[in-house]
Order: C-alpha cells, then structure tokens, then sequence
C-alpha cells in the first residue's frame, strides 16, 4: 500500500508559483527525506499534505485514498468532513519550531490531543503518554514544564506528542533547524529508531547525514519542482542532475 500519493500538486502565492507539478508516493514502511535549497517549496509540500497548505491543483491520497483532486483551488472529491479529518488524523506532524503549551507539564502536553480528539480515557491517555516519553528518553522529565527543557528535549516531547496520536505516517519538517549543533544528535537519534521501528516517513532535512543513513529513498527539489529522486547511496555518489550536484557540492 502506498501511504502518500501526490500527483501534479501545484500552488502558488498570488504571483509566486511555490509547488509545481509535484507527483511522489511513498509506500508503506519506507522512509524518504526531501533536500535541496531555502525557497524550493520543501515545507510547502510537506503542509499540503495534510492541509495545512490548500492546494490549487493536484491529486493527494492517503493510504490509498483520494483525499483532494483540486482544480483551480476547488477539491472535487464528494467526501464527508468527517471521513476526511479521520483521513489526515492518520498523519502526524513535527514542526520545526516545538509548539508546546508553555503552561503544561511534558505529559499533560502530550496527552491532550489524544483525549481531546481521539477522547480516549485520560487514564489510558497518560499511560501511552509515559511510554512515549519513556521512548524519546525524557522518563525523568514527564512533569515538568517547556521553560525547564532544552530545545532538544522539547523536539523530542513533540515529537512524543505527534506519537501519541498514533499517526501511520510521520511528517518531518525540518526538526532540527531551530535547535542548537549540540543537540541535533539526540533528535536524530529518536527519528533513526523510528525508522527502525518501521514507523513511515517524510522528512525535509538539511541533515545529510541523517538522509545518507536513514533514507530509502532521498528527493532533490529546486524553484517547487522534483528533479531527481533516487536512494542516498546513488543520489549523493553520483546525482543525475546538475542541479542536484550544485547543491550536494555546496552543503557537503
């Protein structure tokens, strides 16, 4: 099963076309990290996903389900509201800047949407809330509050909190770009068990390190369009496009 489809997606800003024709599928399981410069439509696409971002035109599925199919900014899929929501519940997201509520613990943070939107049982919420904060490495940390962690430790709450949802798919949205050298390593580290644990991702990094030795499958886009896509080994050994190869040149 293909997790995401994207066929022809494209959007713009008034004048400023920023997505363009942009068609990709990741399948189930897999993990594919998006590259090239500022400017290339990267977190755009991302937020198209699971709209965040409407799209002006394009198809976009979700586990095999056609979700939108735009034309001219209107989606022409008959769908209920709510099939659609429970859809993109299925997607969850990390961002690059944390977006904690300042004024809840660790655990209150990442049991909230669960409770609230999924209206499981705050018990049971609180319990699979510990575990994930158990899993991202922060037992210690459940109650206190954003202003006592680092910025690593907050990405990796959010990420917890994305977690709790119990997403199929996981968007990545340049986690580590906000965050301090020092601490990159202990974000990666989370998203590298991850992948290991099968869970599917999307993930726009500036990280190439992370894309060589997690990535099945690494995406080069430039001025909104997808130029090349290939596995790390082939994409930074020997890219196709000159494009590609410019970049490459000047990040590694």
């Amino acid at each position: 099963m293909s997790m995401i489809k994207t066929e022809g997606v494209c959007k713009s800003f008034g004048s400023l076309q920023v997505l363009k024709d942009v068609s990709l599928t990741v399948e189930q399981q897999e993990v594919v990290c998006i590259i090239g410069p500022s400017g290339a439509g990267k977190s755009t696409y991302l937020r198209s996903l699971n709209r965040l971002e409407a799209i002006d035109d394009g198809k976009i599925y979700i586990e095999d389900k056609l979700l939108f199919d735009c034309k001219d900014g209107v989606n022409h899929v008959k769908m209920h509201a709510q099939e659609r929501h429970t859809s993109l519940l299925e997607v969850g997201m990390v961002f690059q800047r944390f977006n904690l509520f300042p004024h809840r613990t660790v655990i209150e943070n990442v049991c909230m949407a669960p409770t609230h939107v999924r209206k499981i049982p705050e018990k049971e919420a609180r319990e699979k809330a510990r575990a994930l904060i158990e899993r991202v490495g922060l037992g210690d940390k459940t109650d206190s509050y954003p202003s006592q962690l680092s910025g690593g430790q907050q990405q990796r709450v959010a990420i917890a909190r994305a977690l709790a949802m119990e997403p199929k798919i996981m968007l990545f949205d340049e986690p580590t770009s906000a965050l301090d050298p020092e601490l990159v390593g202990e974000v990666l580290s989370v998203m590298k068990s991850l992948a290991s644990a099968g869970m599917t991702m999307l993930v726009v990094t500036h990280e190439m390190g992370f894309a060589k030795e997690a990535a099945d499958r690494v995406v080069f886009m430039y001025d909104g369009a997808i130029l090349e896509i290939a596995p790390p080994k082939e994409i930074f050994s020997k890219p196709v496009n000159d494009r590609t190869r410019q970049f490459l040149q000047s990040v590694l």
